[in-house]
């Protein structure tokens, strides 16, 4: 296992025991949510109730109550309130549980195990999000994610800070946000190299630390007699050697040549 999906696996049991610790206190109720609500001693007032598109509930004896966007807490005290202030009970207890939560949808794109659309159950940040979605994809991810806000703004999310427990990098998410993680850039390379193909280009990658990715020179390979394929600014491909320490750019092709001696 390498460092980075250690580090994620750590993170991710980190984000999914904070997820079960949110309060349902945190979240606002919306439309299509469904509401278990219980009143203690009274249990012909017990109902199961779903928020409708208008943002309202019906409950029994007092009727039609607006709940968008109050936490359980506050609408507990307001069903309480109405109970008695129409003379039915008198210090009401009163109990409100979430069973689904349909209303605040937050999508996960790119580079997961589980990309689509995510109910958000109560104060949820990004970590929480890519838990939900199953983590990112280790050999394919980018070493960032870009959170899309719902009012046009975004942000730019450092995904090895994160799982290293950075508190910056994990904004909370809002309805109608979007986090997208794309595919990491590439590089090629072929010749006298173990396992040649593409492989993933991570950050501040040298030649020596892209061979050793392709699984290291043949017998008859040379890192020093290494050739690089890339592209210039305006768009001519370009051939020129490369050594050990010289970073390596998305989308070159390396080629290993063979050792003179």
């Amino acid at each position: 296992m390498n460092a980075r999906r250690s580090t994620w696996l750590v993170a991710l049991l980190l984000a999914l025991g904070a997820a079960l610790a949110h309060a349902a206190g945190d979240y606002r109720l919306g439309p299509g949510d469904l509401l278990k609500i219980s009143t203690f001693g009274y249990d012909d007032l017990a109902t199961d109730a779903r928020v409708s598109e208008s943002g309202n509930i019906t409950f029994p004896l007092i009727g039609q109550v607006r709940v968008e966007g109050l936490s359980t807490r506050e609408l507990e005290g307001l069903i309480a309130e109405k109970l008695q202030s129409g003379s039915f009970i008198t210090r009401a207890q009163v109990s409100v549980l979430i069973v689904e939560y349909q209303s605040q949808r937050v999508s996960v794109m790119g580079q997961v195990a589980k990309p689509g659309q995510f109910f958000l159950d109560g104060a949820t940040r990004v970590l929480d999000l890519l838990a939900k979605a199953g983590g990112v994809s280790d050999d394919s991810a980018a070493d960032h994610a870009v959170l899309l806000r719902h009012d046009g703004g975004s942000q730019v999310i450092d995904l090895d800070a994160l799982f290293g427990g950075d508190a910056s990098q994990n904004p909370s998410v809002a309805h109608g946000d979007t986090i997208n993680v794309p595919r990491a850039p590439r590089f090629y390379i072929y010749g006298e190299v173990q396992k040649p193909g593409a492989y993933r280009l991570e950050r501040n990658m040298t030649l020596s630390r892209a061979i050793s990715a392709s699984g290291g020179l043949t017998s008859r390979g040379s890192e020093r007699r290494t050739l690089v394929k890339r592209r210039d600014p305006a768009g001519r491909e370009l051939t020129a050697s490369i050594d050990s320490s010289d970073a390596i750019r998305e989308d070159d092709v390396l080629f290993v040549k063979e050792s003179l001696f």
